[in-house]
């Protein structure tokens, strides 16, 4: 059995900016709705693992932009699950057009108990001879260090709605992108795209919590973005992003 899915993905209106770039948490859902249906082929996907009060986290995401997909409609996606270390798992993503990758991206993953959120050994709990043990390749991408925002350039306050939660009943992954890039002005988004993305995945967020989304701007095209709990003063999420 082949380890890696690939589709074809076209493009849909809503899914692009209003320069028919698409929009980060546009390829955010795709790339999760590939990575769920080839765990569900895998074998450890959710209907494997729910009846055993377990769930994937998203800890980790490293996102390279050779191109940034602009007014593109047919588009390819590949995802290979990368193999386990003890608590963690690594996943990767191509995004083509025709012969040409416009990102690469490699996410890494923990297997928590729904009642006790903690992370379990995946090789114990999975036993699956589909999950293999993790070995680097020359696809792996490098997360970056993510440096915490000391100076508040702009920020927004949001509160987590019911169309933001998802099936382990916490707001989705992507909505944290599009709550932390929200208070970035109307111009910088227009003129700027994304580089390079990493994104750091804290602490889960629940219906009915208040967020406040902070930005520091290090540079003219590189940005800090934090997400903090204002109903349970964590911090949720970091992310840097490098602009061009």
């Amino acid at each position: 059995m082949t380890l890696y899915s690939q589709e074809n993905i076209n493009i849909r209106y809503s899914e692009t900016d209003f320069d028919k770039s698409l929009k980060l948490s546009s390829l955010l859902n795709l790339f999760q709705d590939i990575a769920t249906d080839n765990a569900e082929r895998l074998g450890f996907g959710y209907s494997d693992i729910h009846p055993k009060n377990l769930m994937w986290v998203l800890l980790k995401y490293r996102i390279e932009f050779a191109e940034y997909p602009v007014d593109a409609h047919q588009l390819t996606l590949r995802t290979e699950p990368r193999g386990y270390n003890k608590l963690f798992t690594y996943r990767n993503f191509c995004l083509k057009t025709g012969d040409r990758i416009l990102a690469k991206a490699s996410t890494l993953w923990a297997l928590v108990d729904f009642t006790t959120m903690t992370m379990v050994n995946i090789e114990n709990a999975l036993d699956n001879p589909n999950m293999r043990p993790f070995e680097p390749g020359e696809d792996d991408l490098s997360f970056g260090r993510i440096l915490p925002v000391k100076s508040v350039d702009f920020e927004e306050t949001f509160k987590v709605r019911y169309n933001d939660i998802d099936g382990n009943m916490h707001a989705n992954n992507a909505n944290y992108a599009i709550w932390a890039l929200e208070p970035l002005s109307y111009d910088f988004r227009k003129s700027h795209r994304p580089k390079t993305v990493d994104m750091i995945y804290k602490k889960e967020t629940r219906y009915g919590e208040s967020l406040s989304s902070q930005v520091q701007m290090l540079d003219d095209t590189t940005s800090l973005h934090l997400l903090k709990n204002l109903t349970t003063g964590e911090d949720s999420f970091m992310m840097k992003v490098e602009w061009k």
